[in-house]
């Protein structure tokens, strides 16, 4: 599982032209899922995730989690997370679970983080064609791989 973790000051999800749903100040995160990828992974990656310090303190320097910040999240599922690019100039998605097994676990993501996170959690739609906007703070980007975590 993959996590790619963006703090914005707001982010939107538009499907169809029109705004399926936006949120202010905290993390715009996209998903993806691989082979191996299970409810522990996914609980596991969510508790990191809300305990990450990422967002500036009064003194400007990194160390508020987005539960301190009463920040929203913006969940959006992305397979191209697990884009290879080792061979040709054209992406390769063999590592990314196919829709039929990474909807479940995409669903699940979402249900386990409402039951952990207390604040404002908003989605795109799996498999539409979605338009993300973002306003991304500071910019900061961050990686979370389940690879790095699970040993």
């Amino acid at each position: 599982m993959r996590l790619v973790i963006q703090n914005v000051l707001s982010s939107s999800v538009t499907i169809d032209n029109k705004i399926y749903s936006s949120i202010n100040r905290g993390y715009l995160v996209l998903v993806g899922f691989t082979n191996g990828d299970d409810i522990n992974i996914i609980n596991k990656m969510i508790d990191k995730l809300l305990a990450i310090r990422v967002f500036n303190d009064e003194n400007g320097k990194t160390n508020l989690s987005i539960n301190d910040i009463k920040g929203d999240i913006l969940v959006v599922s992305q397979f191209t997370l697990y884009a290879n690019f080792k061979e040709g100039r054209r992406p390769s998605f063999t590592d990314a679970l196919p829709g039929p097994v990474s909807e479940p676990l995409y669903n699940e993501f979402i249900n386990i983080l409402k039951s952990k996170f207390t604040g404002n959690i908003q989605t795109g739609v799996f498999g539409a064609d979605m338009k993300v906007s973002l306003i991304n703070d500071g910019p900061f980007t961050s990686i979370l791989d389940s690879k790095d975590l699970i040993k």
